[in-house]
């Protein structure tokens, strides 16, 4: 993994932490937590699939760009 994908995999995780340690430390009543934490699961869970797929395009690009290079 490159340096860029490890301070991106760790802001990520950083961020869900410090989401969950905010919503953990609100004072709200654990319905309404238990709510907030699957909410914020969503968006992450969503985010991570959109990051993940730009990965997956930007990599196929990659290869073929290097293929077509191979080519010449």
């Amino acid at each position: 993994m490159s340096v860029r994908g490890k301070f991106a995999l760790g802001a990520v995780v950083g961020a869900a932490a410090g989401i969950v340690a905010g919503i953990l430390t609100a004072p709200k009543s654990g319905k309404e937590t238990r709510a907030d934490l699957k909410e914020k699961a969503a968006e992450l869970k969503d985010e991570a699939k959109a990051r993940g797929e730009a990965a997956r395009q930007r990599s196929e690009r990659a290869v073929e760009a290097t293929g077509k290079n191979q080519g010449r």
